[in-house]
């Protein structure tokens, strides 16, 4: 049985997340766009339409199984059924403990995005998945020429790069914080996700996201350090106060664009740290 964890539920839910490969039926019932059987109208006859699918079959044969798909939302009336999609996959020689090195996949049929492939990492005992940040080259496939070979060259070309993230992560797990260090590297992460200026502060404070959601993170090293910022700010749930005094919450990151684009420059900071503690 399929034990999989989606970030929304009901009608809306537009992600799963499994602890083993997900099947046909999981993905579409999330990402139906992964299944488009025609390019969107917009596109003009140059466009060389392979679905996400077929490319996912070819993954497939190589190794690769998907654990996590995502879809994100159109404002736009019929674009339903080809707007942008995420999937998260790994191979069987990427699993190291309590982590997987991951390959993410991104590509949409309405023209918003080329087939996009990025490293990250997922760890296990949170279900959270991170994105690399400028650890390794992105690699953009344009909708044109054998594709689907492509795609799984450049899928091989990011398993190549996994020594880099590799001796990051294990960077981080060996550095110690003092609490003045970790404050910093928190107050940092919330300029980033927020507008924060003097007269506007951040919703939520640096304690509030250094914060341990479980026994195995209350730890000093960066690599704990960058899970709780980085879970507490994805995941969302914290308790704050709205501009009319409210209580309110955080919300969840769920689009796809805003979570690679904080998930990267989370990982670069992290990154930015370990060398700066190093010199």
């Amino acid at each position: 049985m399929h034990q999989a964890l989606a970030t929304r539920f009901g009608k809306n839910r537009r992600s799963i997340v499994a602890a083993t490969p997900l099947t046909d039926d999981q993905i579409r019932s999330v990402a139906p766009s992964i299944f488009a059987d025609e390019k969107h109208s917009s596109r003009s006859a140059r466009y060389s339409y392979i679905p996400t699918i077929d490319v996912l079959r070819g993954l497939q044969k190589e190794g690769f199984q998907p654990f996590m798909a995502g879809q994100s939302g159109a404002r736009i009336e019929g674009k339903e059924a080809h707007t942008k999609h995420m999937l998260r996959l790994r191979h069987a020689d990427q699993i190291v403990g309590k982590e997987a090195n991951e390959i993410i996949l991104i590509n949409s049929h309405d023209g918003t995005s080329s087939y996009q492939m990025l490293a990250g990492c997922f760890r296990f005992v949170c279900m959270n998945g991170m994105i690399c940040g400028e650890t390794t080259n992105d690699i953009r496939i344009k909708h044109s020429g054998d594709i689907t070979h492509n795609v799984i060259e450049g899928a091989f070309r990011v398993l190549d790069e996994f020594d880099i993230v590799n001796e990051q992560r294990d960077g981080m797990k060996s550095l110690t914080l003092n609490r003045g260090e970790q404050a910093a590297f928190a107050n940092a992460a919330l300029h980033l996700k927020y507008d924060v200026t003097d007269l506007v502060p951040a919703p939520v404070t640096e304690d509030q996201i250094l914060r341990a959601r479980r026994p195995e993170d209350r730890t000093d090293d960066m690599w704990a350090t960058f899970n709780r910022v980085q879970e507490n700010l994805i995941r969302g749930g914290l308790h704050t106060r709205s501009a009319n005094g409210r209580r309110a919450t955080t919300r969840e990151v769920t689009g796809i664009d805003q979570s690679t684009k904080l998930n990267r420059a989370l990982w670069t900071l992290a990154e930015s740290m370990r060398l700066l503690k190093a010199a």
